[in-house]
């Protein structure tokens, strides 16, 4: 155990740890040096295009240091904070990390949190300016940055170059040297937290563990402290790119079990696996449950391919326990599902891959959060769907979800950062300046309010510079109501939403504005209107397309050009009752845009 080392790499988005990595397995020789694939331990396409991590995954190497052959085990780490509690997990499995910052972008939002991570669980952190290579990079402000930021030293702070290996044997070095080897004991009963896990269609549910205390063996039964089922264990293992079987595994090890789990929610990350012989008392502490934060619909845009959909979703559920998802019909949409997901990304990255990888061409709905309503005579309900927002009853509160957002911002561009959180009901808690030319800016949300293009605002009001990072901090009580699309008198469900009651009048007066546009002209007039709680709030109407009737009238008796004319105006009238208004997936995606 004293020379085996598990520790990790955290980072902003793009700031050079999967590449870290690479050079990392080259000198653990599990890739050549010349090799031309590159952020080998990003499997998806998906995350090589993005350049971030989606999936955890894990690498044990080994390093001649001093004449002593070394264990290393890398655990890499989602890079995006839909996937916070992955990251909390694959941290709680080692014994230090690398604090990874881009010499060209500074100290940004993630690098932070995910700093305080691994403060929380007690790690040695070891920090490394990379990209010094570039000409861009200012190396001396963001040593700067961390000195101030992090209280680390500045002569403990690694320069490294990801892309050309500068620094990289020096501070794989440092790892050995700084990083604690594992504490446990190989004799106590069998201990092991899940920080991963992937589904293989062979063998069932993959387990990635970390070994706490005590041996694991293939034939030896094994329980879980989230759930009562018992499964044999069929193979452990280590992973080198591919899964390389072992005799067993011990205490300090990272590894993997195969049980034939065929149900992947029975290998709950977090969850703490023991032995049904001889099993450990207590579980590890921080397991929770994961639990969508943004909802969705999901609807084929060819209704003939509504079970291809249902078949994707199943085989992306497979490998994502966090994915939430249960069939649904919309009168205007037909037959789709009502998908849950941790956050925007989250959904993003799910439509793409629908997309990609099954060929489905589907109709996304606005993302909405979940909130809380409490009616007369009833405890409190969770709604995750606009539709299924009371009305006609007494409504005694309605409360929403709210974040405690961070946002590091070049100090030029405060004053529009500023003016963009008050915009989206931001209310301020602090203002931070690390350094004379970043700020930090701390604030209180509501989780609605960024769910839409948020992001993508703060790029635009920082020319691409801000970056921003949140945690959930509860449900408060807001005044709530639900906007509901009529066109042509009827409700279209898939449009409804849910918003605060001062800027009921504004959204539903730019939701009808948008929908006139978006929406094709019939040979009648078409009446778009928002409504709340039955009354309309909000009107625009779509002139018909008119056919001249009079063109074969070549003078004539006025009375037959009135009769031609009465007869086409009845025929409007009867239109209008029996004519359907189809709606293009145009007006869906003008409802998350925002002016």
């Amino acid at each position: 155990m004293n020379r085996i080392k598990n520790f990790s790499i955290i980072a902003h988005i793009d700031h050079g740890k999967s590449t870290l990595a690479d050079r990392f397995l080259e000198l653990g020789g599990l890739i050549e040096p010349d090799s031309k694939v590159s952020q080998v331990l990003d499997t998806m396409d998906l995350e090589k295009e993005r350049g971030i991590t989606i999936k955890s995954q894990n690498a044990t190497f080994y390093y001649n240091w001093k004449g002593e052959v070394y264990t290393l085990n890398l655990i890499d780490t989602p890079g995006h904070i839909d996937f916070n509690y992955e990251v909390s997990r694959s941290l709680k499995a080692c014994e230090g990390v690398i604090l990874l910052v881009d010499a060209t972008q500074g100290v940004q939002a993630q690098t932070l949190t995910n700093f305080n991570l691994a403060m929380e669980n007690n790690l040695e952190i070891i920090a490394a300016v990379n990209k010094i290579d570039m000409a861009i990079a200012d190396v001396e402000k963001t040593i700067a940055e961390i000195e101030e930021v992090f209280a680390i030293p500045r002569e403990e702070i690694l320069l490294v170059s990801a892309k050309t290996g500068k620094g990289v044997k020096d501070l794989l070095e440092t790892v050995i040297q700084k990083i604690p080897s594992p504490k446990g004991d190989p004799e106590s009963p069998f201990k092991a937290l899940i920080f991963d896990s992937h589904y293989d269609s062979y063998r069932g549910a993959v387990m990635k563990i970390r070994v706490i205390d005590g041996k694991i063996k293939p034939g030896q039964k094994i329980s879980f402290f989230s759930h009562s089922k018992i499964y044999e264990v069929s193979e452990v293992g280590i992973f080198q790119l591919k899964m390389i079987p072992q005799k067993e595994l011990s205490a300090g090890d990272v590894g993997y079990i195969i049980a034939g789990i065929k149900n992947i929610s029975d290998t709950k990350i977090g969850d703490t696996v023991t032995c049904v012989d001889n099993p450990c008392l207590e579980p590890l502490p921080g397991f929770r449950e994961i639990k969508p934060t943004v909802f969705a619909g999901l609807y084929p845009v060819n209704a003939d391919e509504y079970e291809k959909l249902s078949d994707a979703i199943q085989k992306l559920k497979l490998n994502d326990d966090s994915l939430f998802f249960r069939p649904d019909n919309s009168p205007a949409l037909g037959f789709g599902f009502r998908c849950g997901f941790l956050g925007l990304l989250h959904l993003d990255i799910i439509t793409e891959r629908l997309k990609r990888e099954f060929g489905i061409e589907i109709i996304s709905t606005a993302p909405n959060v979940v909130y809380r309503v409490t009616v007369q005579n009833h405890p409190p309900v969770e709604i995750h769907n606009p539709s299924e927002f009371p009305s006609g009853v007494k409504i005694i509160s309605t409360e929403e979800p709210f974040i405690k957002t961070v946002i590091i911002v070049p100090a030029e561009f405060v004053g529009n950062v500023m003016k963009l959180i008050d915009d989206y009901r931001g209310v301020f808690v602090s203002t931070v300046y690390l350094h004379p030319t970043v700020v930090k800016l701390t604030a209180e949300m509501p989780f609605a309010e960024i769910v839409y293009d948020f992001n993508d605002k703060l790029k635009s009001v920082s020319k691409g510079y801000a970056s921003f990072d949140y945690e959930f901090i509860g449900y408060r009580e807001s005044d709530l109501v639900r906007i509901d699309l009529l066109v042509n008198g009827k409700p279209v469900d898939a449009l409804s939403l849910i918003t605060h009651k001062t800027q009921a009048m504004h959204k539903a007066r730019t939701l009808v504005e948008k929908l006139r546009k978006v929406i094709p002209r019939q040979l009648f007039d078409i009446a778009v209107q928002a409504a709340v709680g039955g009354k309309v709030i909000a009107r625009e109407t779509i002139k018909a397309l008119k056919k001249d009737v009079l063109a074969k009238c070549y003078g004539g008796d006025i009375t037959r050009k009135r009769k031609l004319l009465e007869k086409q105006k009845e025929g409007k009238k009867k239109m209008k009752k029996i004519g359907s208004v189809d709606i293009p997936q145009e007006a869906f995606m003008s409802i998350l845009k925002r002016d």
